[in-house]
């Protein structure tokens, strides 16, 4: 599989659900979870190809719908990451968790985002500003090239910053293999020198690659536990599991990753929370059990979302408002972070959201209509976007992923702690609580490990 390991396991787990019959049905839009006094009895969906609308009742649903990367303007993400989910989760009443911890990759290709991978680097790719100078040895001196994501970033942005990035506006930097033996690139990253090949037009044997710090995963995400069960904070209890939810992937947020993911660790959302998710699925789903009826009241408001932005005929289309919100979060919610940069964005996006009701959709359509499809989808960036933010704001210290200039310094006496956030679809206001960090293990053979400081 070389460096599409991804690749693989994708079309091997496919080929075993083909293999167990599993039914798929394809080009479904799912529009919002079907909520019955805290329970969640299914979701309605657009079936794209012939314009019906269809409710699936569930005793469990399953969220896997990825994170919301298309939020910020250079993200590796596909196209199709809006995080769904998360904005399903949002209209639902229910809180999204530590939003404001966004992951940059060191390596998306300047100008595409495409990701060139961390193994690059492992197998002894190295990094240069404009001196030619290999500059992670200033910065983490021991393992240089190879340090936490978070890390590699904002050294970086400071190269940058301070003048000694590459290219004529001297805005990225430059990632070496041209060192390596070709048979060892041709052998180990094949898939790295294609892509570098399409999007940069570079020749990784002869030349270095163009590369930028790029959105590349969400730490944040659908609260659950160990069992992927969705939880929400109710009263005193801050672990109360929603029945009939679950969420996996890079929607959930067990919290596994803390503040900062490490290089392929999202695998455990994949094959170790998937997993989870199944055998609980399997424990808690009874065949052919009975399922209470759904009310009209259940749904009414899934469809008068859809036919208000069917029939929206304001003035800004919404791929000038995707963006407004994709250019307020790449400036003012991104590597480096300051009070006044997160003030500036919480007033963009608090702006971006207040013209939704201005959106125009110019097909009318039910049938294979993108022109709603992407308005639905920028509806549930917008509201991550803006929680994003505000938890950003809020936290006050620097942990993994969110460096605050202004507090650069971790606080774990205040701040050991999950930011929970609450949408008011309505208001666009944004409700701010917190759930407390689990540090215990559970396990006795594996004992508690505190945080410490991070030296490298």
């Amino acid at each position: 599989a070389a460096d599409r390991t991804g690749h693989a396991m994708l079309h091997t787990m496919y080929g075993q659900s083909l293999a167990h019959d599993t039914e798929f049905f394809i080009e479904y839009f799912a529009l919002d979870l079907i909520m019955d006094e805290g329970v969640c009895r299914g979701v309605t969906a657009w079936k794209l190809d012939d314009g019906t609308l269809h409710r699936f009742q569930a005793q469990l649903v399953i969220l896997a719908t990825g994170g919301y990367g298309r939020a910020y303007f250079s993200a590796t993400s596909a196209h199709t990451c809006t995080g769904d989910g998360g904005g399903m989760i949002l209209r639902a009443g229910l809180p999204l968790q530590d939003m404001e911890f966004v992951q940059f990759h060191p390596t998306g290709i300047y100008g595409s985002g495409c990701l060139i991978t961390e193994g690059a680097r492992g197998e002894g790719g190295y990094l240069t500003n404009s001196e030619g100078e290999r500059f992670m040895e200033r910065y983490a001196p021991t393992v240089k090239d190879l340090a936490p994501r978070d890390m590699v970033s904002r050294a970086m942005t400071m190269e940058i910053r301070e003048g000694r990035g590459v290219g004529p506006k001297k805005d990225h930097i430059f990632l070496h293999l041209d060192h390596l033996d070709p048979k060892i690139l041709a052998e180990r990253l094949p898939g790295i020198s294609e892509s570098a090949k399409i999007f940069a037009g570079v020749d990784v044997t002869k030349e270095p690659i163009p590369v930028l710090p790029t959105v590349h995963y969400n730490m944040g995400g659908i609260p659950t536990n160990f069992y992927s069960e969705v939880v929400t904070k109710a009263g005193e209890d801050p672990d109360k599991v929603v029945p009939g939810l679950m969420a996996v992937g890079e929607a959930a947020c067990v919290s596994v990753h803390g503040a900062n993911r490490l290089g392929s660790n999202s695998l455990i959302d994949l094959v170790v929370f998937g997993r989870s998710a199944a055998l609980r699925a399997a424990d808690t789903v009874k065949a052919g059990a009975t399922q209470p009826e759904l009310k009209p009241a259940m749904t009414d408001g899934h469809l008068a979302r859809l036919d208000r932005f069917r029939n929206a005929d304001g003035g800004t289309s919404t791929a000038a408002l995707r963006l407004e919100m994709q250019m307020a979060m790449q400036e003012d919610a991104a590597v480096y972070r300051t009070s006044d940069a997160l003030k500036s964005g919480v007033e963009r996006m608090k702006a971006v959201n207040a013209k939704r009701p201005d959106l125009k959709v110019s097909d009318r359509s039910m049938i294979w209509n993108s022109d709603l499809m992407e308005t639905l989808e920028l509806d549930n960036l917008i509201g991550q976007a803006l929680v994003t933010v505000v938890g950003a704001e809020n936290r006050t210290e620097s942990r993994g992923a969110h460096a605050h200039e202004d507090f650069p310094e971790r606080d774990d006496a205040n701040w050991m702690k999950h930011t929970l956030a609450w949408l008011d679809d309505a208001t666009g206001a944004v409700k701010i609580d917190f759930r407390p960090v689990h540090d215990y293990t559970m396990t006795n053979e594996i004992a508690p490990f505190p945080p410490k400081a991070r030296v490298y």
